[in-house]
């Protein structure tokens, strides 16, 4: 990561050169805020440790103009500063600082507060990814669109439901299931491989075609376990793996492609499965209308135990309300802008 250190004494700069470097940071310096500013023109920066007090610009204004600008990527700041009086850290803040550190700094604390700025950062550049991703599944499927937003919001739904019972009390938390909101867009991701005859074919598939395009679990589960081979402790890439390798498998172990039973499915891929078919029920398509709410939760009910986990089932039928509200906000035949879009990517 490249650090931009800002101070108009050149003893301080050193300082915070040496110990940044040290733990393997690329530095820009600058004097005052003015110069700084060029740096980051120049220059893509994630990260600027600035002085407070400075001459032509101080770290205050040097925060607010940087917030201002239309930079590529989120800045994170953190001011240097001998104010440490509640009112000035207020101020720092609201110019738009991150964090602030105390002069005399200690090395130890800096590099301290400039990793859990790094861990900010590394949360931007995630949901970067998983938005890019998920847009380029969505331009190959021309009938995603709000179907990506619905899934995620039920599967939410689900996840969030299952965590109030006390098996899963160790399974799901926060983390669970902000996870599952923002990977489970990418469930379908490996359609980008498939080809234009049968993924956009106007009518139901052929067996022969159908096998193609199943072949989407596999094509993404290995598209996304090259990215994990790459950055093994991304645990977002790991769940977005699982779901899409494991959408389409079936509790009693009739699914695909791995045929999985039972709890051998990932959580999330069990949670997704549900999601994704209702979604699937409840939504026009070119060879079918869409089912009624109660339709398509007979239909799910009645595969409690052979398509979906009966656990899961029961947290629909204990959240389907949330489901219905998810399905009216989003409801393309309500939404005529959104039945256009729909309809132009066919």
């Amino acid at each position: 990561m490249r650090i931009l250190t800002v101070d108009d004494d050149p003893i301080a700069l050193e300082m915070l050169g040496n110990a940044l470097r040290g733990a393997g940071y690329e530095i820009e310096q600058a004097h005052d805020g003015i110069e700084a500013l060029e740096v980051l023109r120049r220059r893509n920066c994630q990260m600027v440790i600035s002085d407070w007090g400075m001459p032509h610009m101080d770290g205050l204004e040097l925060c607010s103009r940087i917030r201002k600008r239309d930079l590529s990527g989120y800045v994170y700041l953190i001011l240097l500063t001998s104010h440490d009086s509640r009112q000035k850290v207020v101020e720092g803040m609201s110019a738009g600082a991150d964090d602030y550190i105390s002069k005399p700094f200690n090395p130890a604390e800096l590099l301290v507060r400039v990793r859990a700025g790094e861990r900010v950062l590394a949360l931007q550049t995630r949901d970067v990814a998983i938005f890019a991703l998920a847009k380029l599944a969505e331009s190959r499927d021309p009938e995603t669109g709000a179907h990506l937003e619905r899934v995620r919001r039920y599967s939410r739904a689900l996840a969030e439901q299952l965590s109030r019972r006390q098996k899963y009390f160790d399974l799901i938390d926060d983390k669970f299931i902000e996870l599952i909101y923002l990977t489970s867009p990418l469930h379908d991701i490996g359609k980008v491989g498939i080809p234009d005859s049968v993924l956009l074919k106007p009518a139901r598939l052929t067996t022969e075609e159908f096998e193609v395009m199943k072949s989407h679990a596999s094509i993404g589960a290995d598209t996304l376990d090259a990215a994990l081979r790459e950055y093994p402790g991304a645990t977002f890439l790991q769940m977005a793996r699982d779901i899409a390798a494991t959408h389409h498998e079936r509790f009693d172990g009739t699914g695909y492609p791995s045929g999985l039973r039972g709890d051998a499915i990932p959580l999330c891929g069990r949670v997704v499965a549900l999601a994704d078919v209702y979604d699937a029920l409840t939504s026009k398509r070119v060879y079918k209308d869409a089912f009624a709410a109660d339709h398509a939760r007979t239909i799910i009910t009645g595969e409690s135990g052979s398509h979906f986990d009966p656990e899961v089932v029961e947290a629909f039928m204990e959240c389907e309300a949330e489901f219905l509200a998810v399905r009216e906000e989003f409801n393309e035949d309500s939404n005529p802008a959104a039945a256009i879009r729909q309809e132009a990517g066919r």
